[in-house]
């Protein structure tokens, strides 16, 4: 199938490589010089601008947008809107919020420009195994690019969960699932680094993936984190978040659903960015200030 992509960064060249092998034609095209050399190394066709991968591409066309989220994505998806035809669409496979996806699809059908929000989880191992594609849009769209879902997708890793912003909508709540995991992994094992019985946390992890309840891949990745780095002595604990824990805190405030393990994930990231708390202080002040609890300055 003829594919336009936009983006080629650490998921997007990997995608790119994965439809080539799979015997799609893709036109890339990325601001950077470097990550198009790699693209037409994977097979791709190399376009000089936006107007130059849509000139290359058969009516109608589709293209594959995976920008970094926010602005650039809005950008890009308007920018690539003006050069389009009526029945070509736009897929956006970042992390968009789901209310800009209705918004965009509104706008686009206006022009007669269809349009698909793809939540797109993998990571950068998406390559050898696959993406978990989750699909908002019409089913019309849906339908005709279903070889480029099934390629991308491992067997059975794909589907079509409703109308616009439904795949971002998922794609948020796997986001906010994914915090909680992760944080409770993160507590149970820096409880274990605390242990007087030395554990062998590397060891432990493994064992886990053998037959056990709390198996995952999750746990594979913590497994070998543990394996090059067992005290993890080369990282500091300092956690970004992309921003779709804060959106299902939000929306479940709309709905009044309580998500507290959520929240709580999502806070400790903020606490993680802290060089030193405030609050922390605060507390520390108040209890010198009643009982003269000693402080440290």
């Amino acid at each position: 199938m003829d594919i336009g992509f936009i983006g080629l960064g650490k998921m997007g060249l990997n995608m790119v490589t994965r439809l080539q092998q799979a015997g799609h034609h893709v036109t890339a095209y990325d601001r950077s010089p470097e990550a198009l050399t790699q693209a037409t190394a994977a097979g791709c066709s190399a376009a000089t601008s936006l107007a130059d991968l849509v000139q290359r591409l058969k009516a109608p066309r589709a293209v594959w947008i995976m920008v970094p989220s926010g602005p650039p994505t809005e950008e890009t998806v308007q920018a690539v809107a003006v050069l389009l035809e009526a029945g070509d669409v736009v897929i956006d496979g970042g992390n968009t919020r789901f209310h800009d996806d209705v918004r965009r699809a509104k706008e686009l059908a206006a022009k007669k420009i269809q349009y698909i929000d793809a939540g797109t989880s993998g990571g950068i191992w998406g390559l050898k195994n696959g993406y978990c594609l989750m699909i908002g849009g019409e089913r019309d769209p849906v339908n005709r690019l279903a070889p480029v879902f099934t390629s991308l997708a491992p067997p059975n890793g794909w589907a079509h969960v409703g109308a616009a912003g439904a795949g971002h909508y998922v794609k948020m709540v796997h986001n906010g699932i994914e915090y909680s995991l992760m944080q409770a992994y993160a507590e149970g094992f820096e409880l274990m680094s605390k242990s007087d019985y030395r554990l062998d946390l590397p060891r432990i992890a493994d064992l886990w993936m053998q037959g056990s309840v709390v198996r995952s891949w999750l746990l594979e990745l913590a497994a070998s984190a543990l394996r090059e780095d067992p005290r993890l002595e080369r990282l500091k604990g300092y956690v970004q978040d992309s921003g779709e824990g804060r959106w299902m805190i939000a929306d479940a405030i709309e709905k009044d659903v309580p998500v507290p393990t959520l929240t709580l994930a999502l806070f400790n990231r903020f606490r993680s960015r802290q060089t030193e708390s405030f609050a922390e202080k605060m507390l520390a002040a108040l209890r010198n200030a009643f009982g003269g609890h000693a402080v440290k300055r």
